[in-house]
């Protein structure tokens, strides 16, 4: 994580959170992004437990990440993520239909599985004796589970933020329980093997960990 000057990209995520979210505050998906590209960023944050005005001013559902770039400002990890893209062929081809193919692969990612993926695992936290969402999950998983046993990225022959946003929706471990995808669990392995992803996940844990510090003194 490189925190340097002001007017350079800033990612905006919570003073603290408790342990159980730690490492998969979606703040991380841009951070992951930039090291990849390497694009120098620094790290904003907002308060976790008073979410005041110029947080929603930023962000309306009271939410992180939210990225500003000079006078630009977004919000939604998606949404992030793309303007990053558009900033290196490392993430996205320049190549108009490579580039059509990586976007919906980033909006599926978020609307054809991780808008059921996290319903799904919220049902589950009260033990119901049957999770009505399972099977529309399931669906999902076995038709990525088919397309990544085809191939090795989902576009172009090599890693895009296509790759990057659907290894992070799929790498928690109560989604990769869920059922035999030996594809699915390769691709995600591999994925987040990549030295981007291992300092963006410590630069996370590193961040919360000195809020403790801060909430103890």
């Amino acid at each position: 994580m490189n925190q340097t000057a002001p007017e350079q990209l800033t990612i905006w995520t919570f003073d603290w959170v408790p342990e159980g979210p730690r490492g998969y505050v979606r703040d991380l998906r841009l951070g992951w992004a930039c090291e990849e590209a390497g694009l120098s960023y620094r790290v904003g944050s907002v308060p976790f437990e008073d979410r005041g005005a110029e947080h929603l001013a930023m962000q309306p559902f009271g939410q992180v990440p939210y990225l500003t770039d000079g006078d630009v400002s977004l919000f939604e990890s998606g949404a992030c993520l793309l303007h990053l893209s558009e900033k290196s062929e490392t993430l996205m081809p320049r190549e108009r239909a490579l580039r059509a193919e990586t976007v919906s692969w980033v909006l599926a990612a978020l609307n054809s599985v991780e808008m059921f993926s996290v319903p799904w695992w919220f049902v589950g936290l009260s033990s119901p004796p049957e999770n009505p969402l399972e099977g529309w999950l399931r669906a999902r998983l076995a038709v990525l589970e088919d397309v990544l046993t085809a191939r090795d990225w989902l576009v172009d022959g090599r890693f895009t933020a296509a790759d990057l946003i659907l290894a992070d929706v799929l790498r928690p471990p109560w989604i990769r329980g869920i059922g035999d995808y030996p594809a699915t669990d390769a691709y995600i392995d591999r994925i987040c093997a990549r030295p981007a992803f291992a300092r963006a996940h410590a630069d996370q844990i590193a961040h919360f960990s000195r809020a403790d510090k801060t909430r103890e003194a």
